[in-house]
């Protein structure tokens, strides 16, 4: 993002106005960027995790994440108890950001970009362990790390974060500028309020998803040129998500609003490609999944990934029959024992950019418990299947490795600015 940062001046700076200049149309976000319409505060759900309304839509149905993904990781620097003042404050720097960008797409049926800005906002365990309680909903992160069997310490160490996402480069990083009170003004909007003396960051991580993105820019010819995410095939169909009120918190001080579940891996693609893509296919989806009908990345399936009851009830009987074990069977098993429904619900997910050491990979997804996190990624677990089949041909898990994960309540926009729980 760097490179949009020197060349999208026009959003960063302190104009009265968004217009860009036309050496701002030659960006990594493209010609799109030439337009950034504003947003209505008034007329947003309360729920900050509703996005699914304002994301574009493929062919299929499917919502598509945005290409550009800002985390934030935060820590705490403001009075024990929070103050009115430090409230307002805050509450004031992201309705800055409502009012400077649209929320997404602003809704527009048929969008093909997303020009606007998305966010979340989550507190962690840590940040409420200042006032008092943790409260009932917020699973503490070395408690989900231990109980999927990875390193306890591998903790975020975070407070708090920050997600910001939008098709446009220069939008994340206005939106950063602003919310950190670096800048006066962000697409022609006073900032009121930042973070500046609430919240430090302590890490800062960046991301691309989309179409053709991870074959354009990492080391890997075998990624198809179509695929939006790094191990070649897309994501989020519309049959493996919940609904965004399937995800929310029904009762208690966070009702309304909804738990994050905040990961960064580390992806092990050079043995991943040495599989061709029928094998690939195999250990993605299913056994039961042909090549040809997955197509180059998974975009042959429409809006349904294929994973049904009877693919998770034979796991064992395709295990013996192919050496193979999908993951999204896998995964599948953690839906809901009566309906079938999943309980996880992707918000980002990006391959990482501030780590060109190695292939790191951001992922975000929210959902109504935390355990029901668990549940999804104990279910990748080799040794919860009594089959005999090699760690490399069970699914994905062994070309994942985790570096750290974090635990979050995301509030309603109401109760957004530094809750005690």
């Amino acid at each position: 993002m760097s490179a949009c940062l020197s060349r999208e001046r026009s959003l960063l700076g302190d104009e009265e106005t968004a217009e860009p200049t036309a050496e701002d149309s030659e960006t990594d976000a493209g010609p799109e960027s030439r337009m950034v319409p504003r947003g209505d505060p008034s007329a947003l759900p309360d729920a900050i995790h509703k996005w699914s309304e304002y994301l574009v839509l493929d062919a299929h149905g499917n919502t598509v994440p945005p290409q550009q993904q800002l985390v934030l990781g935060l820590s705490y620097e403001g009075s024990n108890p929070p103050t009115a003042e430090e409230r307002e404050q805050v509450d004031a720097a992201f309705e800055t950001l409502e009012r400077a960008f649209q929320w997404g797409t602003g809704g527009a049926t048929g969008a093909t970009f997303n020009r606007g800005l998305l966010y979340l906002i989550g507190y962690a365990p840590r940040y409420f362990e200042r006032f008092g309680d943790v409260p009932d909903s917020l699973l503490r992160p070395e408690t989900m790390l231990e109980e999927v069997g990875e390193d306890p310490e591998k903790t975020d160490g975070f407070d708090a974060t920050v997600v910001l996402t939008s098709d446009v480069g220069s939008v994340v990083l206005a939106a950063e500028e602003a919310l950190m009170g670096r800048k006066e003004t962000v697409n022609g909007i006073e900032v009121e309020g930042s973070l500046d003396g609430v919240f430090s960051v302590a890490e800062r991580r960046t991301g691309f998803a989309g179409k053709g993105i991870p074959a354009d820019k990492l080391d890997h010819e075998e990624i198809p040129e179509s695929a939006p995410l790094s191990m070649g095939f897309k994501s989020g169909f519309t049959d493996s998500l919940p609904s965004e009120d399937g995800v929310k918190i029904e009762e208690g001080p966070f009702a309304g609003g909804t738990t994050l579940a905040l990961s960064r891996l580390r992806l092990n693609l050079d043995e991943w490609y040495d599989h061709d893509h029928e094998e690939r296919t195999d250990r993605m989806f299913c056994p039961a999944h042909s090549s040809e009908e997955v197509g180059p990345d998974g975009s042959g399936l429409g809006s349904d990934s294929g994973i049904t009851e009877e693919d998770v009830d034979n796991i064992e009987e395709h295990a013996e029959e192919h050496g193979v074990v999908g993951h999204s069977q896998k995964v599948a098993r953690a839906r809901g024992e009566d309906d079938f429904s999943p309980k996880i619900l992707r918000r980002s997910e990006g391959f990482a950019t501030d780590a060109p050491e190695h292939t790191g990979f951001n992922f975000t997804s929210v959902q109504r418990r935390l355990e029901s996190f668990v549940e999804a990624r104990k279910a990748m677990n080799v040794e919860e299947y009594d089959v005999d089949v090699a760690p490399e041909d069970h699914g994905i898990v062994n070309y994942v490795e985790t570096v750290n994960r974090g635990t979050y309540v995301v509030p309603t926009r109401e109760n957004r600015a530094l809750p005690e729980g």
